[in-house]
């Protein structure tokens, strides 16, 4: 590991809590989500970081190419097992996993850089109107943590990290900071804000991520969207988020709800 990483998680280990138990660097890699996918399969893996400075193969939902050139984002997968919480409240932190990581990700960035980030259901980071960052979470559960899941995330630094026809769509730190950010610093105060978030999922605490992942979402409510479902195109006008993390949108006098799928934001 690079000694700027190994400096900057070492002075924030107080702070990681579960995270961290171990951490594998690589310079490049197909996909971190993969690596930490196999160590998802085996027992004890809770907290087990994965962090890339380049990815071949990097992917983000629904099968989309993350583009991950090296030296210009942030590329991490951490293991997480939210089943093993309480019975009572084992099923909702796991389904709440994306909207915590949105959260915690936007306090990262508030720590280390001082921008306020939008969060855009379920699991994008906006400036503006410009993607700033992506999370991917998967199910990677084997025999020895059945109830494991990969979260796997993706900061764009640098311009560098997203191709130049894209720069409508994206942006990146170092763009709208005009000055260099420090990726070891930016991978711990993630981590740490990671770290306090799974505590609130695993103690219970879900109107905590939910009242923060709302105030940091101002398309949440009155945002015209669309997306497909089984009987064609919908669209309508965003209403809240509500208590299990679906979407709310109105739709002429009713409120359909969203808890999957593709949302296009109008």
């Amino acid at each position: 590991m690079p000694d700027d990483l190994a400096t900057a998680l070492a002075a924030a280990k107080s702070r990681l809590g579960r995270l961290g138990s171990r951490v594998i660097y690589f310079t490049t890699v197909g996909s971190t989500n993969d690596v930490a996918a196999m160590l998802a399969s085996r027992a004890g893996s809770e907290g087990a970081v994965v962090v890339a400075d380049a990815q071949t193969a990097g992917r983000g939902r629904r099968g989309r190419d993350w583009f991950s050139p090296p030296g210009s984002g942030l590329y991490v997968s951490v293991v997480l097992t939210p089943g093993r919480a309480r019975n009572a409240v084992a099923a909702r932190a796991t389904r709440l996993v994306t909207l915590a990581a949105g959260v915690a990700l936007s306090e990262a960035v508030a720590a280390g850089t001082g921008l306020m980030v939008d969060l855009k259901w379920p699991n994008d980071l906006y400036i503006g109107r410009r993607k700033l960052a992506g999370i991917l979470a998967e199910g990677a559960g084997g025999e020895g943590s059945p109830e494991a899941i990969v979260l796997g995330f993706g900061i764009n630094v640098s311009a560098a990290a997203y191709p130049p026809a894209l720069g409508d769509r994206a942006t990146s730190l170092e763009s709208e900071l005009g000055r260099p950010i420090d990726r070891a610093m930016l991978l711990a105060e993630s981590l740490a804000a990671l770290s306090r978030r799974y505590d609130d999922l695993l103690a219970g605490r879900f109107d905590a991520i939910l009242d923060a992942w709302r105030a940091r979402a101002p398309g949440g409510i009155g945002t015209r969207v669309a997306w497909m479902t089984a009987s064609g195109s919908l669209s309508g006008t965003t209403a809240g988020l509500d208590d299990e993390g679906a979407l709310l949108v109105r739709v002429g006098e009713r409120i359909e709800r969203i808890v999957a799928g593709e949302v296009q934001w109008l």
